[in-house]
């Protein structure tokens, strides 16, 4: 099973509230998830709050995060503790 960390929007109309999830690869935007890692709020000024401990853990697991998603890893140093375990 190929797991992808990716957001998942469940904002309203032009108010984007999104969930960081961990799920299947061929699950579509709304489908299930495995587990829900944290959330993304673009508006407001505390916009990414993440499980920093289970990201690292799905990481080393073998996850792939999308591209906006690893963005968010690597602005809030995420992505560089994984890439040292490494």
């Amino acid at each position: 099973m190929a797991v992808k960390i990716r957001l998942q929007r469940v904002g309203t109309k032009k108010k984007p509230f999104y969930r960081v999830v961990a799920v299947d690869s061929r699950k579509k935007r709304g489908g299930d998830v495995i587990e829900y890692l944290g959330k993304y709020h673009p508006i407001s000024e505390d916009q990414f709050d993440v499980n920093e401990e289970r990201v690292l853990n799905w990481l080393h697991k073998g996850a792939v995060p999308t591209g906006t998603m690893e963005n968010l890893l690597k602005k809030k140093g995420i992505w560089s503790k994984f890439k040292e375990a490494k």
